[in-house]
């Protein structure tokens, strides 16, 4: 077997090739296994917070007995009736979704595939690195999901279906726009969650340090309460800090892991 530096650039682009293939075959054995299933996952996963025995909606009930903190609008009976309006809808989405999932769930055996390409132009020291920075990066990715589905969209999708512009308007959600926010919020908090990873990534690379966190803490606090309040469009203060409080957490933690600010000599 040809070693790294004997490997020609069309050696290189063959083993690309062969990654991309097993990704790509993994990814499409995933489909089809979640496309086999997928209307169990419809039923007690996707379309779960849009009946009233969603787990988040009991808990605020049975809280709100005990602690009168909760906003009016994720307390009492809550249903939401979602339709269908086009005729291709219900067949490409249940292949779209297969897809989807199937790329979430193999996202580890993803970046490992990539990974295995680079390693190889890696030190021992980076290896290593590499490897602490996969392992966690994918926890932050699936705990980022996690939140995103049994806080976020849930959150957003009671609030937004309760909304009401004019008695005569009722409300009723098509699949494509149900799917859409579903997907688009989910995988949005697993990207948030990856910013104590990105952080640490800039700090290797000597672009980022601890004193930018200290300089701008005020500054981030806005920012992420003006994120809080578009990804959660309620407006009520206990709502906007069950979001803006995780990825606040993300923000000290990533001020915690990069490296300090260097001392500057005085010549």
């Amino acid at each position: 077997m040809l070693s790294e530096s004997e490997m020609t650039f069309w050696d290189h682009l063959d083993e690309l090739r062969k990654i991309l293939f097993r990704i790509a075959a993994f990814v499409g054995i995933l489909s089809f296994v979640f496309f086999a299933y997928m209307k169990e996952i419809f039923d007690n996963v996707i379309l779960a917070p849009t009946r009233n025995d969603f787990f988040l909606y009991q808990w605020f009930n049975h809280a709100s007995k005990t602690i009168p903190l909760f906003p009016d609008f994720v307390l009492g009976n809550f249903q939401v009736k979602v339709i269908n309006i086009n005729l291709s809808s219900q067949f490409f989405i249940h292949m779209s979704t297969s897809f989807w999932f199937a790329l979430v769930l193999g996202f580890p055996f993803v970046i490992y595939q990539l990974f295995s390409f680079v390693k190889p132009a890696l030190h021992n020291h980076e290896q290593k690195n590499a490897g602490w920075a996969f392992f966690f990066g994918n926890i932050l990715f699936f705990i980022g999901v996690f939140v995103g589905y049994i806080i976020v969209f849930p959150l957003t999708l009671r609030f937004l279906a309760g909304y009401q512009l004019s008695t005569y308007i009722e409300n009723s959600v098509s699949l494509d726009s149900y799917m859409d926010s579903f997907l688009m919020l989910c995988f949005m908090m697993g990207l948030v969650f990856e910013l104590p990873l990105l952080s640490w990534f800039l700090s290797q690379l000597g672009i980022l340090n601890r004193g930018f966190f200290n300089k701008f803490r005020k500054h981030a606090i806005v920012i992420l309460l003006i994120i809080a309040a578009v990804v959660t469009p309620s407006g009520d203060p206990f709502t906007l800090m069950v979001v803006f409080l995780p990825i606040y957490m993300l923000w000290e933690i990533s001020a915690i892991i990069v490296k300090k600010k260097p001392v500057e000599s005085i010549s």
